[in-house]
């Protein structure tokens, strides 16, 4: 039922922690580009050049979600904390300041997954899951909005129900706020046609699976990533490795195939799987695009059929295990997407940059991609002066399941990561700008 007012995942955390336990202790949180070749696609593409970095030290923001305003405000969310968290720079990310979102009592809660959308109107968007510690389950989704660059907020209770999980928002062209997650009984939708002032729950998209991403095309039509893993790993629902698309705002939906191979199951926390996200985006000529992993292989798939037929093109291959991608588009198939690569001692995140045209053949050698590694280790005991656990508090952790990417209005590329370093009692996030050649 939806309330109207004026976490962390034990079981995803695992997963990071069984990679975090592979990497090696690294202290510096910025290193000097370094180059991965990339397989031949479809397309061009361009260097990136990556531009100083800025941490923002302050409270914990793990899996940070990066959107910008119109204006060129950049706001920035996480997880981490037992309340929601929102920063804000008006400086193109040289500079950011806490907002204050509103207590428990306007209805501002959630301590997990986190996201953000931001309207042509200039209305905020922050939707954020509750989990429970104790219980390893999800427990509510709510939504806050502020139309007012976040002075002031509308909250709403999206849902209050065991095992809600992984919560998505994204915004039309006709300005109604659609909103997804799940809770081991299906993905559920709700939307805004006020600007968050109030919300209605539509038919849930699916029966079953997990809510893994949601894009909005620019003709209205709405894409929803669905995997068979949900309910913060409580539920395995075999075969729901599909997406939904709705072209009349989310009354009907049909269910389309995907290429590529992946391997799904059951949560077992002796061997986690590295796939939680599966992103799709949606470019301005109204094309669909889907990244995923295939283990050392990360593949890019193009419909402009709204995923009746698709285009597969590698984009990185190697030695190395890649996992957890994103993925953002714009333009006419202009693409920015980021990974993380290689276990134990060759750990990293990656950011690249792509222009996918069909029309050109697969002639262009390697896309460059920039490797850095950011200062999030593990959440061990820092106090502790037992040896074991004062190595495990400097073990890699990815602190989520992908790496946000955007474009920005001035013509950058940006990523931003988690600041996790309990030893050195450092926490927020670092927003890293790049210029594209």
């Amino acid at each position: 039922m939806l309330q109207t007012h004026a976490a962390s995942r034990v079981a995803r955390q695992a997963v990071f922690a069984l990679v975090g336990t592979l990497f090696s202790t690294v202290a510096a949180c910025t290193t000097p580009a370094a180059r991965n070749v990339v397989a031949g696609t479809r397309g061009s593409s361009r260097t990136i050049i990556a531009l100083p970095p800025t941490d923002h030290v302050d409270l914990m923001a793990r899996e940070p979600m990066l959107a910008e305003a119109l204006d060129r405000t950049l706001y920035v969310s996480g997880y981490g904390e037992d309340f929601p968290v929102l920063w804000r720079s008006t400086d193109g990310g040289a500079r950011w300041a806490r907002v204050n979102v509103g207590t428990a009592a306007d209805g501002a809660v959630g301590n997990s997954d986190v996201d953000l959308a931001i309207s042509a109107d200039g209305t905020l968007y922050l939707i954020v899951m509750t989990y429970d510690r104790a219980k390893d389950e999800g427990r509510g989704i709510a939504v806050g909005s502020s139309r007012d660059g976040g002075a002031s907020w509308r909250w709403t209770a999206l849902s209050r129900d065991r095992f809600d999980d992984r919560p998505w928002i994204e915004v039309a062209p006709d300005g109604t706020a659609h909103a997804i997650w799940n809770d081991g009984k299906g993905v559920s939708h709700a939307v805004s046609m006020d600007r968050g002032l109030t919300w209605s729950e539509r038919a849930r998209v699916t029966p079953k699976g997990m809510s893994s991403h949601l894009a909005i095309g620019p003709a209205g039509a709405i894409a929803v990533r669905i995997t068979p893993l949900s309910a913060s790993a409580n539920q395995f629902d075999s075969g729901m490795d599909s997406l939904a698309i709705s072209t009349d705002g989310g009354v009907s939906w049909k269910l389309r195939g995907l290429p590529g191979t992946r391997a799904w199951s059951a949560y077992d926390e002796r061997s986690p799987m590295l796939r939680w996200v599966e992103p799709i985006a949606w470019d301005s000529a109204n094309a669909l695009y889907s990244l995923w992993s295939e283990g050392t292989s990360l593949r890019l798939a193009r419909s402009s059929d709204a995923g009746v037929s698709w285009t597969t093109v590698p984009v990185a291959r190697g030695a190395d295990t890649l996992y957890f991608p994103y993925l953002v588009a714009r333009g006419n198939g202009e693409l920015g997407m980021t990974w993380f690569s290689g276990l134990r001692t060759r750990v990293r995140a990656n950011v690249a940059h792509l222009r996918f045209d069909e029309r050109l053949a697969d002639t262009l050698g390697a896309v460059p991609a920039d490797l850095y590694e950011f200062a999030s280790f593990q959440r061990a005991n820092a106090d502790s002066t037992d040896r074991d656990t004062m190595d495990a508090a400097r073990e890699r952790d990815t602190a989520g399941e992908y790496a946000a990417v955007l474009f920005l209005r001035d013509g950058r590329l940006a990523t931003v990561t988690t600041i996790q370093d309990p030893v050195g009692k450092r926490y927020g996030f670092t927003f890293r700008p790049y210029r594209i050649q």
